[in-house]
Parts: structure tokens; C-alpha cells; sequence
């Protein structure tokens, strides 16, 4: 859905979107105190992946040339799996000492910590131009 989706209107606008979604929803889910609430907020987590899993590697691929986009693909793929053990790491440890509403504030803030760099820092010629 998201790598089509960007073609149309280009890969900045979808990821920024996308992780300013997840900030959202990892504040709420900070302070959601029903059941109710979490399934609705999964429900919402899944449109953030929808916008952002498929661009993403879409991005990959416009930057990559063509002889070297498995290898991209591969080192991207390292460096998510790389960055899951740590981030979960951390998120059980603030969770443990500090509770659960800590752990979800931190990781809603590193999410928008890089939407915001994303806009900033990002060239909109190589990300919002539809391809």
C-alpha cells in the first residue's frame, strides 16, 4: 500500500507521515488504560507499517543502482534487525524502572525525533518527487 501510494506523491511525505503516526500512537498508547484502547491503537499501528515498510524499501531501491540493490537490501534489512534487539532492550529496561507510560513517551519521542530529521535533513528532490 505505502510503496504504491508513494509513487503518487513520493517517499518524504509517506515516511514522515508515517513515524509521525507512530508518535502518536506510541503517546497514546502511553496512557491507554483499556483494552478497547490498545486494539484500536494496534489498528492505527498498522497503517503507520502500511505507509512505511513498503516506501521504505522503494527508497532503497531509487537510490541503489540496479547491480547493487540486493546488497542494499540486505544491509537495510541488518541494520532494522540490528536496531530491534537494542531498542527492545531499552524499551523493557525504562519500562521496568520507570513503568510502562515511560517506556511508550520515549519511544513516541524518538519517533518524532526522526520524523522531524527526516523533513529537515532528508533532499526533497531524491524523496518527495513521485517517481
Amino acid at each position: 500500500y505505502g510503496g504504491q501510494l508513494s509513487d503518487r506523491i513520493g517517499r518524504k511525505p509517506l515516511i514522515v507521515g508515517g513515524w509521525l503516526l507512530y508518535s502518536v500512537v506510541y503517546f497514546a498508547f502511553a496512557w491507554a488504560g483499556a483494552p478497547w484502547q490498545a486494539w484500536a491503537l494496534f489498528a492505527v499501528y498498522g497503517i503507520f507499517y502500511g505507509m512505511t515498510e513498503g516506501t521504505e524499501k522503494a527508497l532503497v531501491a531509487d537510490i541503489v543502482p540496479a547491480v547493487r540493490r540486493g546488497a542494499a537490501f540486505g544491509w537495510y534489512n541488518l541494520a532494522i534487525g540490528l536496531g530491534a534487539l537494542p531498542a527492545s532492550l531499552i524499551f523493557g529496561w525504562i519500562w521496568d524502572r520507570s513503568g510502562s507510560p515511560s517506556a511508550f513517551v520515549f519511544g513516541a519521542t524518538l519517533a518524532l525525533v526522526a520524523a522531524i530529521l527526516m523533513a529537515v535533513v532528508a533532499p526533497s528532490s531524491l524523496l518527495s518527487e513521485a517517481k
